[in-house]
């Protein structure tokens, strides 16, 4: 089996393999006063071919099994990159354990899923969905040889992994793989709210001060309302630990139960990206507040609360062309 550890170190391994410097031919967009370029992992750099091929990659089932899940089919981008499910199956079935987390601004992360500190680059954390076992998600694990021969039958994947990685002589493999979807995803770019446009709504401006007022701003601050750590936060789902999760069988060999301690959420676009919390249970946006925070509730106006988060959500993000499927058509003549 491979663990998150496990799956860490094979993805640190991979990166450092793929040699990968910024190019002229890629620049960050404007972003607001005070936020920075987000920094890159050692090996990794951001060039416009490995943006276009890992947007093709993102959106592409071929990097399943069994050809029926791309990474798109789990995150959404009308859903902020989320899924609108509880939790999703994997090519087998099986399902997942976690509610899939929202990607904006997710290039500014290091802190990538809700419990497991080592994955802390992209690169690292796509292996996971490909490769892990526990669950099984797309079921790719060992078989980097066929993902490899599976891509590199298809004369436009060649054009674009030959453009994106000039240095590599391998093609499509785990690392190169990764590295596109790393660079993708980091366009993922979310700072067009209300919020950030200075636009709040009269009720929204009174929803900040309760969002204030109610301590929500100690676990959720900073540019994306995420202070990337964890807290035990008394939200254990039932089901965790008698394995009603996993539709009334018994629990996996070797399962225990997760921890009550979870990484605090980006609230980015976290009007669309519910139904909300670790494990998906809470099916409304009041439901998951009062959930794990019903002891600062008192005398807060609800209704100003949720629509101060409802002008979080950038409509421009969720429907930026470019963060969409790619065109069906090659993007490098033959």
């Amino acid at each position: 089996m491979m663990r998150g550890s496990t799956i860490a170190m094979l993805g640190a391994l991979l990166l450092t393999s793929v040699v990968g410097a910024a190019r002229p031919d890629w620049r960050w967009p404007t972003l607001p006063p005070g936020v920075s370029a987000p920094s890159m992992p050692a090996g990794a750099g951001m060039t416009a071919a490995k943006v276009a091929l890992g947007r093709r990659l993102f959106y592409d089932r071929a990097l399943s099994r069994n050809g029926s899940m791309a990474c798109a089919d789990c995150h959404v981008q009308a859903h902020g990159f989320s899924d609108g499910m509880t939790t999703h199956a994997g090519v087998t079935g099986e399902m997942g354990v976690r509610n899939v987390p929202g990607l904006a601004n997710v290039a500014w992360r290091t802190s990538l899923t809700w419990t497991d500190a080592g994955l802390s680059t992209l690169e690292v954390q796509a292996m996971v969905p490909m490769t892990g076992t526990r669950p099984v998600e797309m079921g790719m694990a060992g078989d980097d040889a066929q993902l490899g021969a599976r891509l590199e039958a298809d004369p436009c994947y060649r054009r674009l992994f030959r453009q994106a990685f000039p240095e590599s002589r391998e093609g499509a493999t785990y690392a190169t793989v990764t590295a596109a979807l790393g660079a993708f995803q980091r366009t993922m770019i979310s700072f067009g709210s209300p919020h950030d446009r200075g636009t709040l709504s009269s009720l929204a401006r009174k929803g900040a001060q309760q969002f204030a007022a109610a301590g929500c701003a100690s676990c959720h601050n900073g540019p994306d309302f995420t202070d990337g750590q964890v807290h035990y936060v008394g939200t254990g789902a039932p089901g965790e630990a008698d394995g009603s999760l996993y539709g009334g069988k018994p629990p996996p060999p070797g399962f225990e139960p997760p921890p009550e301690r979870f990484r605090t959420p980006s609230l980015r676009n976290v009007a669309v990206t519910g139904p909300w919390l670790h494990d998906g249970q809470s099916s409304t946006m009041e439901a998951a507040i009062r959930r794990h925070a019903a002891a600062q509730l008192v005398d807060v106006d609800m209704a100003a609360l949720l629509a101060f988060l409802a002008a979080l959500t950038d409509h421009d993000f969720l429907k930026n062309a470019a963060l969409g499927p790619p065109p069906a058509a090659c993007p490098i003549a033959s």
